[in-house]
């Protein structure tokens, strides 16, 4: 292959000579001598398009994708219809870009109007954006929001959010002067609603995560009052599949929902690219971030869809503006909107009961172990719950030796499993029976 541009030297002097150059180097004449590389890149030979396919291939096979796969902790493992990575293949997703001239994008705007259409289904909400990068970055606009609306720097978030979700906001918080206050769990796994009572004072709101980093399902009426009668606004930062089963936030009383759509259709893919959603009442749209895709009608009354509320963003209103989010994860969003609508309600509620019931029977398998225990028995979880062992990391290489990631070993040693549809009975005994053997090699013999 001789370039990416398989232009012949005939075909490259022609051109130069079209726009009066005589040599390559003729385009670069701008920059200064003394900043040029006066050298050749230390690159290998040209290769062949077939040699270039093969060691292309061959890196390919060094990425281990592995088996049976327990793990989650913010990114999950989860059945994708083949409709979905199949249109989402088509050129005019694909290669879409934020759809400024609106005559010229209604197929795009349409795609992103639908996507909007069905987080505001799935959260209870008024409002969605485009999207936004990923989970973690729609807690921290989430976090500007409640500054924005409320004027006040002080946030509370739940000690139970995703560690990695709280890094990102406390980058956002350092750069906006933000004050971030961290509310402790009890025993059982959930938010201290006393302790959110008692440091709502001066507080803009809460961010909350339901379910929790460690699966459990929080009382989220009663840290809804807590917030509310504070005076302040709720974020639920929420997985978007579980609403298929379990209240939406906006039943609850949520101000804002926010998560991670990587459950929605689109692959692990060794951490990305993912897609945020956001969600917000009436009342705060104004304040939400990014693209809002919105539906008018033309001078002839034709439905037609544009991009609208842009007075808040920062190509208006510079660095006044909320946020510096400027564009979207238009084709993640359109795989997430895929995803929803080819499932439909009845599917997103079997995948949503297939994730619990598989996760409980997990539980109940490995606490079966001597030496395992649940950690919040009295706990309701979706599909992911912690189990106290000794060894955890013992059993994860132990595990490895037969290509199975085992649930994440946590700080104080404890084990964060999940188990979704995609897990079979099979897996499970499978797993449990290496446990065993792992942690009573002699079979409980004296």
């Amino acid at each position: 292959m001789r370039s990416y541009v398989p232009n012949t030297e005939k075909e490259r002097r022609e051109m130069l000579e079209s726009i009066g150059m005589t040599e390559m180097d003729d385009l670069f004449a701008d920059i200064p001598k003394d900043l040029r590389l006066d050298r050749p890149l230390d690159l290998p030979q040209p290769m062949s398009e077939m040699e270039l396919r093969d060691l292309l291939f061959d890196y390919v096979s060094m990425n281990d994708e592995g088996g049976p796969l327990f793990r989650g902790a913010g990114a999950y493992r989860h059945y994708i219809p083949s409709l979905v990575p199949q249109l989402a293949a088509r050129s005019e997703f694909y290669t879409a870009y934020t759809p400024y001239q609106a005559e010229m994008s209604q197929g795009m705007l349409q795609s992103l109007f639908e996507y909007q259409t069905v987080i505001c289904d799935l959260t209870g909400l008024d409002a969605a954006n485009a999207s936004v990068y990923d989970g973690a970055t729609a807690a921290a606009e989430a976090m500007l929001m409640l500054r924005d609306n409320k004027r006040k720097k002080k946030i509370l978030y739940a000690a139970s959010l995703n560690p990695n979700v709280v890094t990102v906001m406390k980058t956002y918080a350092h750069c906006a002067g933000l004050e971030l206050v961290e509310i402790p769990m009890t025993d059982k796994g959930v938010t201290d609603i006393d302790a959110v009572a008692a440091n709502m004072e001066g507080a803009a709101g809460y961010i909350a995560a339901n379910p929790n980093y460690y699966g459990c399902l929080e009382p989220m009426d009663e840290v809804a009052n807590a917030v509310h009668a504070a005076g302040g606004l709720l974020v639920a930062y929420v997985n978007p599949i579980t609403l298929g089963v379990i209240r939406r936030p906006g039943d609850y009383g949520a101000d804002i929902a926010i998560g991670d759509g990587q459950p929605l259709g689109l692959p692990l893919s060794f951490g990305g690219p993912y897609v945020g959603f956001m969600a917000a009442t009436k009342k705060l749209m104004r304040n939400l971030p990014g693209r809002i895709a919105g539906e008018t009608a033309d001078a002839e009354g034709n439905r037609v869809f544009v991009l609208t509320l842009q007075a808040r963003e920062q190509h208006i209103r510079r660095e006044m503006a909320s946020s510096n989010i400027c564009s979207n994860q238009m084709l993640c969003a359109i795989m997430a909107s895929m995803y929803c609508c080819t499932m439909g309600p009845a599917g997103m509620r079997e995948v949503a009961e297939q994730n619990i019931n598989k996760a409980h029977f997990l539980a109940s398998k490995l606490c079966a172990i001597k030496g395992v225990k649940l950690r919040y028995p009295n706990t309701p979880f979706f599909n992911e719950f912690v189990i106290d062992v000794d060894n955890a990391a013992e059993i994860n290489e132990a595990l490895a030796k037969y290509s199975i990631t085992g649930g994440l070993v946590l700080p104080d040693g404890g084990m964060l499993w999940c188990a979704t549809e995609m897990n079979s009975a099979d897996e499970f005994d499978f797993v449990c029976d290496l446990i065993q053997d792992t942690l009573d090699p002699m079979g409980g013999e004296d």
